[in-house]
């Protein structure tokens, strides 16, 4: 996983000394956190655990993790708010041959609230190597915990729903808990959860994301993704983690290799929290003994008073959108600025976002469209549109053959 370095967004003077008074007079943070580092480490602990296999989607073990967060949700007093019961039963293609059983937990805190907070993150990781994603060679057999990726987002998840369930304040926003199946097949169950909600999407507020949040270092900064995707952001993040005293470092984009993308294309504002890259991602290694349940403990306390922050504005925050992310690939010299569906399958690839004024929105390119082929390039799968990418030239125009409905069009795209 990958983020994009950013400069801190520079608060308007008046704005920050606003803010400053605020907080003085204790007006956002009317709470006091109580997220529990031996609770994160319970959580972890059984998820990761061999016992669970490395949660493949699809598995027995993965429907073992499902049971044990509905289980918690249930005892925490969330009202089920999947399609039966608190889970959210969805088909995930593997491959174009194979289609697993795979399902979202979801828990709702109805606070009769007219607006809602989704808090999410996957609870599924790569089983026994025999599903795509590992990082090792010869991985069929060898257990992938996921440790930190991502039964450390989903502790997460657990603790917020069991602070704010428990807290005995009635916030402003109904709270949505969900923990999304079949991400590292593509974003699976986030993207089924955003087409097919159990609540009304128009009253999401905002959608927080965790995944990858075990490996906090007090010497590194932590990444905010989707800073872009609302004004707001830049006004009550940094008072809240400077209270913290602890270093961030922001990325702008709303899109991204985890499941706040699936919210961000329903123009929802979004924001992502992360520990970093590390040298066991998608290997074996990731494992329970290099968590660090504390500096997550610190992080979620940390996230409780963003969120205190939010609801104590009188607005909904507004959403704006941002430039999409360049691919893994950064030795690319061109983009065409599309947010593409990992889960279709082809023939084409599919676009699920066109960002502005980007060479594909500038060609005709809309979301939904099916591109077929780039210049002499047939596209079938996402490798096939990588691979293209990797032949063109900034300046250079090419042709683009676009499926949109029965329509098959052409359309020339020029490279800046």
């Amino acid at each position: 996983m990958q983020t994009l370095n950013y400069s801190l967004i520079i608060i308007p003077l008046m704005k920050k000394i606003l803010l400053v008074a605020c907080l003085a007079a204790g007006s956002l943070y009317a709470q006091k956190s109580d997220i529990s580092a031996k609770n994160v480490q319970k959580h972890i602990t059984y998820l990761a655990s061999d016992e669970l296999k490395g949660r493949g989607t699809g598995t027995k073990e993965e429907k073992m993790s499902a049971d044990y967060i509905a289980k918690y949700f249930k005892e925490i007093g969330l009202q089920p708010k999947g399609t039966n019961g608190y889970e959210q039963p969805f088909k995930a293609n593997l491959d174009t041959v194979h289609v697993l059983d795979a399902r979202n937990v979801v828990g709702f805190l109805d606070n009769g609230a007219d607006r809602t907070i989704v808090i999410g993150a996957h609870y599924d990781h790569l089983g026994e190597g025999y599903q795509r994603g590992s990082l090792i060679p010869d991985s069929k057999g060898k257990i992938h915990n996921g440790a930190d990726d991502n039964a450390s987002g989903v502790a997460g998840v657990l603790e917020l729903a069991r602070h704010f369930a428990k807290n005995k304040v009635k916030e402003k926003h109904n709270f949505l808990f969900i923990c999304f199946s079949a991400e590292e097949l593509g974003l699976l169950g986030s993207k089924y959860y955003a087409n097919n909600p159990t609540i009304d999407l128009s009253t999401v507020n905002l959608m927080l994301n965790f995944d990858m949040i075990g490996r906090f270092d007090s010497n590194k900064a932590i990444t905010v993704g989707g800073w872009g995707t609302s004004p707001t952001w830049g006004q009550v993040i940094p008072p809240v983690l400077e209270r913290d005293k602890m270093a961030f470092k922001i990325d702008s984009a709303g899109a991204g290799a985890s499941d706040h993308t699936s919210f961000y294309v329903k123009k929802i504002p979004v924001l992502f929290f992360f520990t970093g890259v590390h040298g066991d991602y998608h290997k074996p290694s990731d494992d329970i003994e290099l968590i660090n349940f504390e500096g997550e403990a610190k992080i979620l306390n940390s996230v409780v008073g963003i969120v205190n922050a939010v609801d104590k504005l009188p607005n909904r925050l507004e959403y704006r959108e941002t430039a999409m992310p360049m691919a893994r690939n950064m030795s690319f010299k061109v983009t065409m600025g599309l947010l593409l569906d990992y889960s279709f399958n082809g023939p084409g690839i599919k676009v699920d976002g066109v960002s502005k004024n980007r060479p594909g929105e500038v060609a005709g390119i809309k979301g939904g469209d099916l591109i077929l082929r780039l210049d002499k390039y047939t596209l079938n799968t996402i490798y096939d549109y990588m691979g293209a990418l990797g032949k063109f030239e900034k300046g250079q125009t090419v042709e683009a053959e676009v499926q949109r409905g029965a329509d098959k069009l052409t359309l020339p795209v020029t490279f800046k």
